[in-house]
């Protein structure tokens, strides 16, 4: 049975007294990590709410932390706390409100016709399952290609570079915490990517991985640019959907 640090508390402490002297006592962690992070992106983001977001981290950190990790709490704690943060700022991509809803009814209607059928499904039966018609449903595709990739890239008016970019690598990157994560992610997308149907997956690598753009994909497929652009944007949602199934903490793989 997995081993939790509330488990070994001190004789005569209980359960919530020793959950609370462990938050107390990476409490410190939360304001240094969203006052780095609030330094970087000075103007863009709030500093009480990224400390609350690491506060929601640190919560999780300590309910869920297992020695088994073979880490120490405060580590395991940073790790959880930096990654609640992240997904805050995350979430100030400049999504509009009625795009992002249509988005997570896309993302769930692919996932709820791929557990039906067991397998990839068409467009045709994703958009019957979202009650829409096929040319309706690459309508939406279209309307969610910026959504899909460039909404942690965007660049607001006026500067050269988005603030989102600021952030750099540090020593915690090579934490065995977030390299086993890493690796763990790697083989989900590879696992998402094998599933995907030939054409859509022919297109993710000619634009990632061969850096070609839209038009020469077209060229190269012979069909139109505009059906290359719907078509890789439901690559991306079926990749959204797949990693939101089995990897339900996901931050910013997109």
């Amino acid at each position: 049975m997995a081993a939790n640090p509330l488990a070994y508390s001190p004789s005569g402490t209980t359960y919530v007294d020793e959950r609370e002297r462990l938050i107390l006592e990476n409490l410190p962690q939360v304001r240094w990590i969203a006052t780095r992070y609030h330094e970087r992106l000075s103007g863009y983001v709030n500093l009480d709410d990224l400390m609350s977001a690491g506060v929601i981290g640190l919560i999780n950190a300590v309910d869920s932390f297992d020695d088994q990790f073979n880490v120490k709490i405060s580590t395991y704690a940073r790790h959880k706390i930096r990654g609640a943060i992240l997904d805050s700022i995350r979430g100030l991509d400049g999504i509009p409100a009625h795009k992002r809803k249509a988005l997570k009814k896309l993302e769930s209607a692919i996932a709820t016709v791929e557990n039906r059928l067991q397998r990839s499904p068409a467009e045709e039966e994703i958009a019957a399952e979202m009650n829409l018609s096929l040319s309706e449903y690459q309508d939406v595709l279209l309307d969610l290609r910026s959504v899909s990739l460039e909404s942690l890239d965007e660049v607001p008016e006026g500067r050269s570079e988005s603030p989102l970019l600021k952030y750099v690598a540090d020593q915690d990157a090579n934490l065995p915490a977030q390299i086993l994560e890493r690796a763990e992610l790697e083989k989900l997308l590879a696992s998402a990517i094998d599933k995907m149907p030939k054409l859509e997956r022919t297109i993710l690598t000619l634009y990632f991985k061969e850096d070609q753009n839209l038009k020469d994909i077209a060229e190269v497929l012979d069909i139109h640019v505009t059906r290359v652009c719907q078509l890789k944007s439901q690559a991306i949602m079926r990749l959204r959907a797949y990693m939101v199934q089995k990897w339900p903490n996901t931050r910013g793989i997109y």
